[in-house]
């Protein structure tokens, strides 16, 4: 009945996120690879859609680079565009706008 077709209904929403995110992983905006070759990489794209804000502890971890590296990565990123850089307390954030606009999308 009713409850049955508001779960398909959830999950279509679900999969239609999931195909846009899908999408946004394959073609980040701006052309990131050409504008910024010596910093792309597919671990880095999936580091940046994995949440909706990233830290120079999850690109270090996750990459398995050097602190020193994985700044530099998110600080370019950050001056060409494709990420905001926000400070908290003695921590820098680096969130993902497009990402998040979306989340928020899905959520209403």
């Amino acid at each position: 009945g009713l409850r049955r077709g508001h779960a398909r209904a959830r999950r279509a929403q679900g999969l239609a996120s999931a195909s846009r995110l899908r999408r946004g992983r394959r073609a980040p905006p701006g052309g990131s690879r050409e504008r910024l070759p010596r910093v792309y990489s597919q671990d880095l794209l999936n580091n940046l859609f994995r949440h909706p804000y990233t830290k120079i502890e999850f690109v270090q971890r996750d990459l398995l680079v050097s602190r020193q590296t994985a700044a530099r990565y998110l600080d370019l990123l950050a001056g060409a565009g494709f990420v905001e850089k926000r400070r908290a307390g003695r921590a820098n954030y680096y969130v993902n706008p497009p990402l998040v606009a979306l989340l928020a999308a899905d959520d209403v």
